[in-house]
């Protein structure tokens, strides 16, 4: 059946001039539904990417809940592939991102369910036990927050903007002398016991269009998602607060 040709639903009392234009919009729906499978089937074809250059050391909760230290390869556990997330929660700031929080907010409860699939941890440069307290503070029950432990993978995985180019800080107005943490998501494949990056957001660091803040994770943020659902979108002034 072709595509115009489908049943279409309708609501209530709509107008004429409300469904041609709605179905226009589930036409463009359709093909952004298309673009989005065709963008996730580029990545999944994505060449083998770097090896890491260390098996860097972190720092986790442990038995009897106590911190230990744990390298990268053992974070994969008893799969093949390692998601880890860079919360903007290093040791200069008094509270976390906003953006980041809200963001994990809503990951929380993926967090029961993508370790069906793929290793999952979020990481900052904080101590251990402020990330703990953190989340115990704000109710995450599946997140498993672990401490960068001063190591290097921030700056080489661009967690924070240390590794920037002196090109890349200029033309985003950075001073050379300016860093700070970035919410940075990045993929790791682990095959014969050799680790590879496989993808990073990247997208954080590209250019912004006019009048949005910087959308490179999106595709997996609940808030903005449901807020482009509605009449006012999601406003020029909003952004999520840690606390209302």
């Amino acid at each position: 059946m072709a595509e115009a040709d489908f049943p279409r639903v309708a609501f209530p009392n709509e107008s004429p001039e409300y469904r041609a234009a709605r179905n226009a919009l589930l036409d463009a729906e359709i093909a952004l539904r298309r673009q989005t499978e065709a963008v996730a089937a580029l990545r999944r074809a994505l060449p083998p990417g770097g090896e890491v250059p260390e098996d860097y050391v972190f720092e986790r909760i442990g038995a009897h809940f106590r911190p230990e230290p744990v390298r990268l390869s053992e974070l994969f556990g008893d799969h093949s592939t390692l998601i880890l997330y860079s919360y903007m929660f290093g040791p200069e700031r008094n509270v976390p991102c906003p953006g980041c929080t809200h963001l994990l907010d809503g990951l929380d409860g993926a967090a029961r369910h993508v370790p069906q699939r793929a290793a999952f941890y979020v990481v900052a440069r904080s101590p251990l036990a402020r990330l703990q307290a953190w989340a115990q503070d704000r109710g995450w029950q599946h997140l498993q927050l672990i401490s960068t432990a001063d190591n290097a993978y921030p700056s080489h995985y661009y967690g924070n903007t240390a590794s920037l180019t002196p090109a890349m800080r200029e033309a985003r107005g950075y001073k050379p002398d300016e860093d700070w943490d970035e919410p940075m998501l990045n993929v790791f494949r682990k095959d014969n016991g050799t680790i590879r990056h496989f993808w990073g957001s990247e997208l954080v660091f590209a250019p912004e269009d006019p009048d949005q803040h910087h959308r490179g994770l999106d595709f997996m943020d609940p808030v903005w998602g449901m807020l482009d659902t509605i009449p006012e979108g999601r406003g020029q002034d909003f952004f999520p607060k840690v606390q209302y």
